[in-house]
């Protein structure tokens, strides 16, 4: 055989290779097409799903941040509500610790002057303040403490006896009293509001 018969027999097996393989690489290409798209669509819904959870996202977020804020604001309304108790129990115990003070206060000052008060009282049962300036000092003294401090004077005969407000110094019986009570006022007794400064000191009588 000639080398130029060679040659063309040599081309017409690459044309019948060829041809041959073309269809394959016709499949191939078909597959790779297809796999592209449905890579493609795979790709379009998950942009869809991430585009959806992007608008989804500001709501949710919207919606945890007024949460927050209404948790902090229970958290601060119960902190003023504490805070407004503090404060009032503080001016309650501030009321009664001053009240407690100036009343402790008034009641050294009338304990001082329990001895004037008693000569006042003594002077007056024995008609020793018929008018004049001694009557009147002793008018003012007194209605300075009655009135200006609350302090009040008590005790009289014929009064229930009671222990707690009353000293009793004597005691007797008789068939005239159908209860214990107050027969002589010996030495009045003093309160300053509804504590006892000094009780009254009394004689007593009961029943027989």
């Amino acid at each position: 055989m000639s080398e130029e018969e060679v040659n063309r027999s040599d081309e017409a097996s690459a044309d019948a290779s060829a041809a041959a393989s073309a269809p394959g690489n016709a499949d191939s290409e078909a597959s790779t097409a297809t796999a592209d798209s449905a890579s493609n669509a795979d790709s379009a819904s998950a942009a869809s799903e991430a585009e959806q959870e992007i608008a989804d996202d500001p709501l949710e977020g919207a919606m945890n941040a007024i949460s927050d804020l209404e948790d902090q604001l229970k958290r601060a309304q119960a902190s003023l509500y504490n805070t407004e108790q503090e404060y009032n129990n503080y001016v309650k115990r501030t009321k009664t610790e001053f009240q407690r003070h100036r009343d402790n206060g008034v009641l050294k000052v009338v304990e001082a002057l329990l001895p004037v008060l008693d000569d006042v009282e003594l002077a007056r049962s024995h008609d020793d303040l018929d008018g004049g300036a001694t009557s009147l000092i002793a008018e003012k003294f007194e209605k300075t403490l009655f009135s200006n401090f609350g302090v009040s004077r008590y005790g009289a005969v014929g009064d229930p006896f009671d222990p707690e407000v009353h000293e009793a110094l004597m005691h007797e019986t008789s068939a005239d009293v159908e209860t214990e009570q107050v027969k002589a006022l010996i030495q009045p007794g003093y309160k300053l509001g509804d504590r006892v400064i000094r009780p009254a000191r009394v004689a007593v009588v009961s029943p027989e």
